[in-house]
């Protein structure tokens, strides 16, 4: 989508049919594909029987998209899968201001993943981990023959490292090029198939074999540029606006208790992608938490500055964190909703779509915080809230 033409204004009074279209006309996707995907939540009791044990039956989440995205100059309709009422509009009303200072720049880095094996009971922790490493060439070979599928693709074991955890314990990483899958069967079996040789180099006991979820080396990073205009709120000028939420920005750099807070409000705009997408918004949390706790103090994983620049006083935002996102494997074979996403989105990789679910966030902070620093959070939540609340009486 041309980043020219991504403003639709009043989409959210039309009826629900007439926004159907609009997205069908505007991504060039069939209408018919696109009732597909969103019918019964793209998935029918009796494929759910074959994804989950015990099934008995299916469980909806609404589907919409944020609008007003500008991504590395591309418009885009972000979809997004989530019950919290005001995420979607809060996203999009962000997102419009940031496209007034040209949108977000992202980037992210190789799908490079962790298997973690781990092994214990060894007399001498050096001399092993010296013998790991001398065998290091033939273990990444062996590493890459039991996922030859993924190296004929350009993927596969790419480094090995050992890190000692206690005087008779060590952990051995092999670091994988997933491609554009999320990764997690891949390395599992990695660690399995590859564990018992490395427990008989060290000389020890083998423990757990599995990946890890704080993917350190692959990280997304997106930034924004808001001119003070796109900020103001109500009854306060641009520029206060700014150092407001600076300030707030600040607190969450201060305190731990606050930054939780904080990047709750980031994954209010990430996992509604990540669940849209049929990706493990789980593995997504626990990898986010983790980084954010990577120093020692829990941080945020968003900062907001004021920059003074030519247009005058501009707020700055900037979020790095691990992303372990697939656009391949998974529930994406079965799941029509997460086959439509992707769609929607045009993304060809998982590094794409990485950068999309950061950006959402990114204006996911920016909303609250906006919110929090002048009127409060209250306001449009609940007026939104109650809207939904008021078809159960």
């Amino acid at each position: 989508m041309n980043s020219t033409n991504i403003r639709i204004p009043g989409f959210h009074k039309l009826p629900l049919n007439h926004r159907l279209l609009i997205v069908a006309n505007r991504t060039k996707i069939d209408i018919e594909d696109i009732y597909a995907g969103v019918n019964h939540g793209g998935l029918f009791p009796s494929t759910a029987d074959k994804i989950v044990e015990n099934a008995i039956g299916t469980y909806a989440l609404p589907f919409g998209v944020a609008l007003n995205f500008i991504i590395n100059q591309k418009g885009l309709f972000i979809p997004m899968a989530v019950e919290e009422p005001s995420v979607i509009a809060a996203a999009s009303n962000a997102a419009k201001m940031i496209a007034a200072g040209g949108g977000f720049t992202a980037s992210a880095d190789p799908s490079i993943m962790a298997s973690q094996i781990q092994i214990y009971n060894i007399s001498d922790v050096a001399t092993a981990t010296q013998n790991i490493l001398n065998y290091k060439e033939s273990l990444i070979k062996r590493a890459a023959h039991c996922v030859s599928q993924l190296v004929s693709i350009g993927g596969g074991p790419r480094d090995l490292e050992v890190r000692t955890l206690a005087d008779d314990m060590i952990v051995v990483h092999i670091y994988t090029d997933c491609q554009d899958a999320m990764g997690a069967n891949m390395l599992n079996t990695i660690a399995e198939v590859v564990g018992p040789t490395i427990a008989d180099i060290a000389q020890g006991t083998l423990g757990l074999r599995i990946l890890s979820n704080i993917c350190d080396r692959r990280l997304v990073r997106a930034q924004c540029l808001v001119p003070a205009e796109a900020v103001a709120a109500r009854g306060l000028d641009g520029t206060t606006t700014i150092d407001r939420i600076v300030n707030a920005s600040r607190f969450a750099e201060l305190d731990p208790y606050r930054a939780a807070t904080h990047n709750k409000g980031i994954m209010n705009g990430i996992d509604p992608v990540v669940i849209a997408t049929g990706n493990d918004w789980r593995a997504v949390e626990a990898g986010a938490h983790a980084y954010a706790a990577r120093n020692g103090q829990y941080s945020p994983l968003a900062v907001w500055k004021r920059v003074d620049n030519e247009r005058g006083p501009c707020l700055q935002g900037s979020i790095e964190m691990p992303m372990s996102l697939g656009t391949v494997g998974g529930t994406l074979r079965l799941q029509k909703a997460a086959r439509l996403a992707l769609r929607i989105l045009g993304v060809s990789s998982a590094r794409e779509l990485a950068m999309v679910a950061a950006c959402a966030g990114l204006a996911s902070n920016l909303a609250a915080l906006r919110a929090l620093a002048t009127e409060g959070i209250q306001r449009g939540h609940m007026a939104l809230h109650h809207r939904g609340s008021a078809m159960c009486r």
